[in-house]
C-alpha cells in the first residue's frame, strides 16, 4: 500500500532482542510477498500517535536468521510495498570508542562495509543503476531518532561510523584494533547492505545502534561474552521500545520531500538504456524503482 502524498509511514527494523513492539493501534500482521524472496517475518502494521507504522524483526521471531542469512532485499522491498517513507533500524553493536560505553546509544552518520557474499543491490544485469552513498543516513531522520533516545532517558552519541562486519563470529583482537585505527565508532553485522538497499528504494534511513560491549580491543573486554551481551541487550530493549513509541509524535503524520534527496535517489541513477532493459528485471523492480521506471 503506497503512502498517500504527504503521508509519513514509519518502518522499524528490530535487531537482536527486539522482536515485538507494544502499543500499536489497529495492529495486524501482514505477510508481504516479494519477488526478492520471503522477508524475515510477517510485518506488524498499525498506527501510533496517528502515524502509520510497520515493524519487522530482522532476525525473525525466535531469532532464526543469522546476520549473513537475513533476506535484506526482501525486507526492504516489503517495506517499500507497504508504503514506508522513513525507515529506522535498531541494532546491537560493540563500541570501538572509550567514550561510547555499554548501555549507550549511537546514531551513526557513516558506514564502512566489510561484509562479503551478500547481495547488496536490487539492480544488476538487465537494469544497471548506481546510487550515491556519500551521505548514507538521512540527517533529518537521524536527528529525530536521537531526540527520541534522549526523551527515553538514555545517553546518545550523534554521528560516527558504523563498521559492518560479515559475522556471525565476533572480531579478532587484531581486527578490532585495526577498525579503531580506521576511526570507526561502533561495529555490527546488519546495517549493510540494509542502508544501501534503502537508498536504492528511495526510503529515508537512519540507524539506532545499541551498545552492548567494548568489543575485544578493550583491556577489560578482551573477549566478547555472549552472556554479558544478552544482559545488556535486555536492559537496552526497554529503552528501544520507548524510542519506537516516541518517534511518531516527533516526526508527525505528514512529511515534506526529503531535503537530502533520499526519496529521489534514482533520478539519475539508472544507466541501462530503455531498449536494453530486461522486462523480467523491471517486473521485480516495480515497487523499488516504479517511480522512475
Amino acid at each position: 500500500m503506497a503512502a498517500a502524498d504527504g503521508e509519513r509511514v514509519i518502518g522499524i527494523i528490530g535487531g537482536s532482542g527486539i522482536y515485538e513492539v507494544a502499543g500499536i493501534g489497529d495492529a495486524r500482521r501482514v505477510a508481504v510477498a516479494s519477488p526478492f524472496g520471503t522477508p524475515s517475518d510477517d510485518i506488524l502494521t498499525g498506527h501510533v500517535a496517528g502515524v502509520r507504522m510497520a515493524f519487522l524483526p530482522r532476525h525473525g521471531r525466535g531469532h532464526v536468521h543469522s546476520p549473513d542469512s537475513v533476506p535484506y532485499r526482501a525486507n526492504i522491498d516489503a517495506m517499500k510495498r507497504l508504503g514506508v517513507t522513513d525507515l529506522v533500524s535498531l541494532s546491537a553493536v560493540g563500541s570501538l570508542r572509550e567514550d561510547v560505553a555499554p548501555g549507550d546509544f549511537l546514531i551513526p552518520d557513516q558506514f564502512i562495509d566489510r561484509t562479503r557474499g551478500r547481495v547488496s543491490s536490487f539492480f544488476g544485469q538487465g537494469c544497471v543503476a548506481h546510487v550515491g552513498m556519500a551521505h548514507p543516513v538521512c540527517a533529518h531522520l537521524a536527528r529525530a531518532a536521537a531526540q527520541a533516545v534522549r526523551a527515553a532517558g538514555a545517553r546518545v552519541h550523534e554521528g560516527g561510523a558504523y563498521l559492518a562486519m560479515e559475522g556471525p563470529q565476533f572480531s579478532t583482537r587484531a581486527e578490532s584494533v585495526l577498525y579503531r585505527q580506521w576511526g570507526a565508532s561502533v561495529i555490527g553485522m546488519t546495517n549493510m547492505p540494509e542502508a544501501k538497499l534503502a537508498r536504492e528504494a528511495e526510503i529515508c534511513y537512519a540507524s539506532v545502534a545499541m551498545v552492548t560491549d567494548y568489543d575485544c580491543w578493550h583491556d577489560g573486554h578482551d573477549a566478547v561474552d555472549v552472556t554479558t551481551i544478552i544482559r545488556t541487550l535486555a536492559a537496552n530493549a526497554a529503552t528501544a521500545r520507548e524510542v519506537v513509541a516516541l518517534l511518531p509524535a516527533i516526526l508527525g503524520a505528514t512529511r515534506a520531500p526529503c531535503a537530502q534527496g533520499c526519496d529521489h535517489a534514482l533520478d539519475h541513477a539508472i544507466m541501462t538504456a530503455p531498449a536494453q532493459r530486461d522486462p523480467a528485471v523491471l517486473a521485480r523492480l516495480d515497487a523499488v524503482a516504479g517511480r522512475v521506471l
